[in-house]
């Protein structure tokens, strides 16, 4: 049996009953965290492994934890972590290895409790009108950096058995208002955006999984990124990405229509999976209905992410600490 093509979130700190009995029937593909469902390591870790006894499978379990803003997980219980971008700063010419160190620790922390996919780096180029909401979530303002500090992350989080998804494909960094809120518009040349903004996506098309950005692009569809055929093919073909997409939460007001158009949408658009994350059991219903099973070419790139899971390697904790610090305070 097919896993289903969507990943959901859950309401609370454990699972209802009703839960527990509609992700046996739906078989998502996946979960995704949020603060709401986080306590401390107890209880998050009984969460992990509830997710998973009730699908019957090592069903993959996302979240956001980026640092800085972007963070579930949080202190006193976790460690807290610059905003991508004023670390990036911070470390300067060392700052390749600072992102490695970061996010090789965040891995730790999340395998720790069960939790192996986090939903970073992002390859989103930052422009002088980028929204702050997103603005210094991201690594850089130039393609070289961009794609520097997204590998090391990468690294980071592979060494630690964690799996990364690459974000916003095709490119985000333009957006001048909030995706939560509002649907961004960036009407520039195709050109311009294929030099610059989609250029990271394009050298970074081996990462296993990646999510779509909630974004029109005038001079490809007026529909946004997510739910056009057209920008997928262009996302698939000429960016290159062949790995598994899964699309940015469709509880997000960027996106328009009823909560079954914006699950189907996107499938028929070219994303291989549905990530709906606000945990609301009767939306989940909806989107496990119109959604349906993974295709056999969704199975196929799914598998293929998955099979990028392994066992995390030795890592000194302590002196990755030291180390880290060590270079953001520039000594």
């Amino acid at each position: 049996m097919a896993s289903g093509a969507y990943i959901f979130g859950c309401e609370g700190l454990s699972l209802s009953a009703p839960e527990r009995s509609f992700f046996a029937s739906a078989q998502p593909w996946g979960f995704i965290l949020f603060a709401r469902n986080i306590v401390d390591r107890a209880q998050l870790s009984a969460l992990t492994a509830e997710l998973r006894a009730a699908v019957g499978w090592n069903a993959p379990i996302l979240i956001d934890q980026e640092g800085g803003r972007v963070q579930r997980m949080r202190a006193p219980e976790w460690r807290e972590y610059l905003p991508a971008l004023d670390q990036v700063e911070a470390t300067g010419a060392h700052a390749a290895r600072a992102m490695y160190l970061r996010n090789r620790l965040i891995a730790a922390e999340l395998f720790e409790v069960g939790i192996d996919a986090n939903c970073a780096p992002l390859a989103d180029v930052i422009w002088p009108e980028s929204h702050p909401v997103l603005r210094n979530r991201c690594y850089g303002s130039d393609v070289e950096t961009v794609v520097k500090m997204c590998l090391a992350c990468e690294q980071g989080f592979l060494e630690g058995g964690v799996l990364p998804v690459l974000k916003h494909i095709p490119g985000y960094g333009r957006a001048v208002v909030d995706g939560h809120k509002d649907l961004p518009t960036v009407d520039v040349p195709r050109a311009e955006l294929e030099a610059l903004d989609f250029a990271p996506f394009k050298r970074l098309t081996h990462m296993a999984m990646g999510m779509t950005a909630h974004i029109v692009f005038p001079c490809i569809d007026d529909l946004p990124a997510t739910t056009s055929p057209k920008a997928m093919k262009m996302i698939r073909e000429e960016i290159g990405f062949h790995n598994l997409i899964m699309t940015d939460d469709i509880s997000m007001e960027a996106l328009s229509g009823t909560i079954a158009e914006r699950a189907r949408a996107p499938l028929d658009a070219g994303c291989d999976v549905v990530l709906h994350c606000n945990g609301d059991l009767e939306e989940m219903r909806t989107v496990a209905d119109v959604s349906g099973p993974m295709s056999e070419v969704a199975q196929i790139r799914a598998g293929r992410a998955l099979d990028q899971r392994k066992t995390p390697m030795d890592i000194d904790i302590l002196a990755a600490e030291d180390e880290l610090r060590t270079l953001i305070a520039g000594a």
